[in-house]
């Protein structure tokens, strides 16, 4: 009898079915490296916090949401200020959050949809529980070599464009547009062509899913063996209007200089339109371009199957899933 926080049968990582095993074979040869990993954490939220502030002059992981360095010892989850292998972001204690309990679960079966459905290359992730069960979100870190716990480079668009708070002023991870990403992109990466597919795809699914904070330090470069540089694995995804439901639809425009197309003007939302422009613009083949759209056909009820077998409350995936719908009626209009 599964004893634990977590639900019975369910897979924490892949959300797949198991004999009462709180993670799948996938699972623990993914996310774990084969080890066997306690899902309730030995510690609880207070410690997270106390651990957090007391060496937060040397944790170096960006981004303005509580977050600890962790690592396997023993087969239990330790807080790390070196050499850690996962990040863990519990529930955030910011109060103007709207369903702010939800944000693990949200977070977590984001970035599966992405990975199992969407085909959108994602460190492996997944739920995990302190003393009191309350969750957490969990994943692997891809910035360090698992054998050595060297930090690999990697560089966000911000630091790629110059962007920083100084030169751009307060706002300056959202001041641009997704078509410089492309042009960014194109400066900086040998195989363009294969890359901006990528990205055409990663833009598609954060607005699919709501998420209206896809801004320029969440796409990075990271180097391959052979010294180039290619996107890295995507993080940060998750339908934000859950918990800021009056937040705009994207973190940034679509075109750079104010451009609108005619469908925008005539709708004020992005859809099918906007999106074949941006391929356009990102010199895209056209045919590859609405191949990634016409995924979005079967994508509400496949991101379905996920999200009611995730940890969001029915209610919880009730919006998410209205979001879905919504959006991907936007994408299929005019393509």
């Amino acid at each position: 009898m599964n004893t634990g926080p977590y639900p019975e049968n369910r897979c924490l990582s892949t959300l797949r079915e198991t004999q009462g095993q709180p993670w799948s074979r996938g699972a623990v040869n993914n996310l774990w490296d084969g080890r066997k990993v306690a899902p309730t954490l030995d510690f609880d939220l207070p410690e997270f916090h106390k651990f957090r502030i007391d060496h937060s002059d040397r944790i170096s992981i960006s981004g303005v949401q509580e977050k600890v360095s962790v690592r396997i010892e023993n087969g239990k989850l330790v807080p790390t200020e070196s050499d850690g292998q996962y990040i863990l972001k519990p529930v955030p204690s910011m109060p103007s959050l709207e369903s702010r309990e939800e944000t693990p679960a949200n977070e977590h079966v984001s970035m599966q949809i992405a990975g199992q459905i969407f085909r959108i290359d994602v460190p492996p992730s997944g739920i995990v529980f302190f003393k009191d069960g309350s969750p957490a979100y969990i994943v692997k870190r891809f910035d360090r070599d698992p054998t050595t716990g060297e930090k690999h480079p990697q560089e966000d668009f911000c630091q790629l464009s110059n962007r920083t708070r100084a030169t751009h002023g307060q706002n300056y991870k959202y001041d641009g547009s997704y078509e410089e990403l492309g042009r960014i992109l194109k400066q900086y990466c040998a195989a363009y062509t294969i890359e901006i597919e990528k990205l055409f795809r990663l833009i598609v699914f954060n607005y699919v899913i709501g998420n209206g904070d896809a801004h320029f330090k969440n796409f990075s470069l990271v180097p391959t063996p052979l010294g180039d540089f290619v996107l890295s694995p995507a993080y940060d995804l998750l339908n934000t209007g859950l918990h800021l439901p009056t937040e705009s639809s994207t973190a940034l425009d679509f075109f750079a200089d104010d451009f609108e197309t005619g469908a925008f003007h005539q709708n004020a939302f992005y859809s099918g339109a906007d999106f074949l422009e941006l391929a356009n613009r990102f010199a895209m083949k056209p045919d590859r371009a609405a191949n990634i759209l016409h995924a979005v056909e079967s994508f509400p009820e496949k991101a379905g199957a996920l999200v009611r077998v995730s940890l969001l409350s029915g209610v919880a995936q009730d919006t998410y899933l209205a979001v879905v719908s919504d959006r991907s009626r936007a994408v299929l209009m005019g393509i």
